[in-house]
């Protein structure tokens, strides 16, 4: 028999992945925006329903929603990003045997390796993922004309998938078991299952992780297990020291250190993903300035260096210098050369252009070394929260999926203030422009800022009642 509150929870999340199947496969019967609001208003209350669900059938019921959320990103192509085409095209030709920082998408020497999916015929290349190549031909490829920007990681994930079906589908599924294997894991290394639902339940899952099937929910995967196999390790330690009492030096602490080993290797590993990751590593050594470095620390810390490094080596050799790919262009091209900048947003309502980037780096490197001063290492993933959270504040992306990573720090931390740094780079995504960048971004800040002090306004009043009890 089902108790009330599940029913309630289970018939909120029934609603909630009828209104996402909806927002992805017949987005046009509203606007795109109303579609995001009612998704994210239905997640709120799904989650607050589930925080009431008795403890023994929270894990079942939040792998059986992160699997349904997932899912329905399936029932349409993409329709927010062509980038899925990209990852299409780039593990077609790995598999070719060509490196994919050789050669651009409209070189006539791959020509033998196009195909309708990624090059139509005969449909006029109205879409709104269509563009032409130099030639003229139609292609749904963004950027044909210039090499990768995706990093070793991500090319080994593209070529993975490749072989069930070569096409957008097989990306998308790949999305999908990703954006799952996630869920999963936070129900295995988080403290309260029902955190693994901020993740899980989000409805940018379904959209960016699945629909659009950006390569970010590998780099996020990968960072939660590394983060969760670093804590894990740590863990041990009184064990371990018992252990060395009990039968001498043989059992010194090698599990530590082959966890510290093994957790770089996945950072390492995440950030070889999309970059981005690397905001994690500070959180992954919390308070590293305020202690004696440990072999543990010294090993994670190379081992994530190494994977990093060797995980380009093959490419090196097969392109020498080509595997920075449009890197540099897409920078410059996202306004972040010095000069033409369109980001740092809320920035630029206090200081000039030139100082920007400035500004914005001596910020982080703040957040940074408070991190590695006065973070916590039994929650490494507050640290690694605090600095990609506040990295996105500053910069102030348009492209919402930089966000997955800090909704995947998210369901590990519990902080569910940050979930609005992402939902600011989705209205920036769908508005543009300065004023809306600022709008949504500095809305963002006042959220993350105010809701702790909101909290520990909250613990005192229950202290105090606690106490006068007393």
């Amino acid at each position: 028999m089902i108790s009330r509150t599940v029913l309630r929870c289970l018939l909120a999340l029934a609603a909630l992945v009828a209104a996402l199947a909806l927002t992805v496969a017949h987005g046009g019967v509203l606007p795109l925006a109303c579609w995001y609001f009612l998704d994210t208003a239905l997640f709120a209350v799904a989650v607050l329903l589930l925080r009431r669900v008795p403890r023994g059938q929270v894990v079942p019921l939040v792998l059986a929603g992160g699997v349904a959320v997932a899912a329905v990103g399936l029932l349409a192509p993409p329709r927010t990003s062509d980038d899925a085409y990209r990852y299409v095209w780039d593990g077609r030709v790995q598999a070719a045997g060509i490196s994919p920082y050789a050669r651009t998408p409209d070189d006539p020497a791959l020509a033998g390796l196009r195909d309708p999916g990624l090059f139509p015929v005969g449909d006029g290349c109205a879409g709104w993922d269509e563009r032409r190549t130099r030639a003229g031909d139609c292609t749904r490829i963004n950027r044909p004309a210039v090499h990768t920007i995706y990093p070793p990681v991500a090319q080994a994930w593209f070529l993975a998938v490749h072989p069930f079906g070569g096409r957008v589908r097989a990306v998308q599924a790949g999305g999908a078991v990703l954006a799952v294997a996630v869920t999963g894991l936070l129900l295995v290394t988080g403290r309260e299952a029902w955190r693994a639902a901020l993740w899980g339940w989000f409805p940018g899952v379904t959209v960016w992780a699945v629909n659009d099937a950006h390569v970010d929910t590998l780099g996020a995967l990968l960072t939660v297990a590394a983060l969760g196999c670093a804590v894990r390790g740590r863990s041990q330690r009184e064990r371990a020291v018992r252990a060395r009492e009990a039968r001498g030096r043989e059992a010194r602490g090698w599990s530590e250190w082959g966890r510290a080993v093994r957790a770089g290797v996945l950072l390492g590993g995440a950030v070889a993903t999309k970059l981005l990751p690397a905001l994690a590593l500070p959180g992954a050594v919390s308070g590293l300035l305020s202690r004696r470095p440990t072999r543990a620390d010294v090993l994670l810390l190379g081992s994530a260096l190494g994977t990093f490094a060797l995980s380009y080596l093959p490419y090196v050799v097969a392109s020498g210098t080509s595997v920075l790919g449009y890197l540099p262009g897409y920078l410059r091209e996202e306004g972040y050369e010095q000069g033409h900048i369109d980001r740092f947003g809320l920035l630029r309502l206090v200081l000039p252009d030139r100082l920007l980037p400035w500004a914005a780096a001596l910020v982080l490197a703040a957040v940074v070394v408070r991190v590695l001063r006065r973070g916590d290492r039994d929650r490494p993933w507050a640290g690694a929260l605090l600095v990609t959270g506040t990295a996105l504040l500053l910069v102030a992306p348009a492209y919402p999926w930089y966000g997955l990573l800090v909704v995947a720090l998210v369901a590990l931390d519990g902080r569910w203030e940050w979930l609005v740094v992402p939902a600011a780079g989705q209205a920036l995504y769908l508005t543009g422009g300065q004023v809306a960048q600022q709008l949504a971004y500095g809305t963002a800040l006042c959220v993350v800022l105010l809701v702790p002090l909101l909290r520990q306004r909250r613990a005192g009043r229950v202290a105090v009642v606690a106490f006068g009890e007393k």
